[in-house]
């Protein structure tokens, strides 16, 4: 299939659901040869026979990004049956939110390893294989939340880290051909949203209503908008963008 991604092997983590899910199926329909992990492997499975179904060639395994023999070997086996990895998405995440004081060492390590231990893990095995080829886009999903948010000083704090992780990257890989940028997205419908209306106690629509009513452009977000400002990020064309952040949240975020 034709398309801007034509010839291009996209591997993106917890690409089963939500956001994830998005990416995969935008990097697809663009021509891609599509990989992702996930741990949630009825999701997984779901996601891939979907995909399969509508003729897309794609490869997935259950595999955890926080550990690096199983990320080692799943991106050693995409690059042998896809034929190259030319853009990872550092996607996978998790929330475990509450109050400081009612946070656990448990919800503070679980979202550090997961956003900030995953994304290292799966750039430092990709990278090597995009470093030899002389060319990647590396994309990692922070948050809107990594300006500070009420019950996410887990959450908020990894999302931080990885704009850091980003810059960092941007310099150390560039001279490579591999740029590194970041996505942050606001408020999207997907089922972390509805972990978070159920953790506060408020229907899904009324959390769409609140937060609506905060955003400039008056809706809220879908996985696709952020796939799309993935997508200009993992363009060849976008060389010369290296070490950004761009807020996908309907209104400016500072």
């Amino acid at each position: 299939m034709e398309g801007r991604f034509s010839g291009k092997v996209a591997f993106v983590t917890g690409g089963s659901r939500g956001i994830g899910k998005g990416i995969v199926e935008m990097f697809a329909q663009e021509g891609a040869k599509v990989a992702f992990i996930d741990l949630n492997e009825e999701a997984l499975s779901e996601t891939t026979a979907e995909l399969r179904e509508r003729g897309y060639e794609v490869f997935s395994k259950v595999a955890s990004v926080t550990n690096a023999e199983q990320v080692e070997a799943a991106v050693k086996e995409i690059n042998e049956t896809l034929g190259s990895i030319d853009i990872l998405v550092n996607n996978a995440g998790v929330i475990k939110d509450n109050l400081l004081f009612k946070m656990t060492d448990s919800d503070w390590e679980t979202v550090m390893d997961v956003h900030l231990k995953g994304s290292f893990l799966a750039t430092r095995a990709v990278q090597k294989y995009m470093v030899d080829k002389k060319y990647g886009r590396i994309i990692n999903i922070s948050s809107t939340s990594a300006l500070g948010n009420r019950g996410q000083a887990n959450y908020a704090t990894a999302k931080a880290g990885l704009q850091g992780f980003t810059k960092t990257l941007a310099i150390e890989l560039g001279k490579y051909g591999i740029t590194t940028n970041s996505v942050a997205p606001g408020f999207i419908e997907t089922d972390m949203t509805r972990e978070t209306a159920r953790r506060i106690g408020i229907s899904f629509d009324d959390l769409v209503k609140a937060s609506v009513a905060q955003i400039p452009v008056g809706r809220s977000g879908k996985p696709e908008d952020i796939a799309n400002a993935v997508a200009f990020f993992a363009d060849e064309k976008s060389s010369f963008v290296n070490g950004q952040v761009i807020y996908v949240a309907g209104g400016p975020k500072t």
